[in-house]
């Protein structure tokens, strides 16, 4: 087994060169800032 088709086996394990669904990634980290400052202020931490 060469040394390429030794690495085409392998999974992918998601590292930083997996192009994936940008804008869905964008949106969901949005969200999630948006959560966490809700709660927040409901909770009145700040």
């Amino acid at each position: 087994m060469t040394t390429h088709s030794a690495t085409a086996a392998r999974a992918r394990t998601g590292g930083p060169k997996d192009d994936g669904p940008k804008v869905l990634e964008h949106v969901m980290g949005w969200t999630l800032v948006v959560v966490i400052a809700m709660l927040v202020t409901q909770l009145g931490l700040l």
